[in-house]
């Protein structure tokens, strides 16, 4: 038996654009280490690279979970949720630590983090109702 919640149609749709934003962001750091690797290789630091490649999984697993959020299944909402918790406070974490990341990343890790926490609240509004 599958749970199923329904969510305001409003909602999902507001939480599909932050999730295909941040694939977006993701694709476009990858993109942006490839060049910088090439043209200015200070700037594409072994951590910017792990970091990239670890948001990268999580830019294939958010749309499949969101998928099954926008069905309505239960499990699919929770993952969402905490999925985009968990990048919340790792990209916080990681913008704050001094010197790890090329001034560049640290911005994109604030964003990201400014997205997952909007998905995260949308997404427990969205199960409160």
């Amino acid at each position: 038996m599958v749970n199923k919640v329904a969510a305001p149609a409003g909602r999902m749709v507001l939480i599909s654009r932050l999730v295909y934003s941040y694939v977006a962001i993701t694709a476009a750091t990858i993109v942006t280490l490839v060049v910088l690797t090439v043209v200015a290789s200070s700037q594409a630091t072994d951590d910017a690279w792990v970091h990239a490649v670890i948001v990268a999984v999580f830019a294939v697993l958010l749309p499949l979970r969101l998928r099954g959020a926008r069905r309505g299944d239960h499990r699919a909402s929770t993952a969402l949720g905490i999925i985009a918790g968990v990048l919340l406070v790792v990209n916080i974490v990681e913008a704050l630590i001094p010197g790890m990341f090329p001034m560049w990343m640290r911005v994109e890790t604030v964003v990201v983090a400014a997205i997952m926490g909007a998905v995260v609240v949308l997404t427990l509004r969205a199960r409160r109702n």
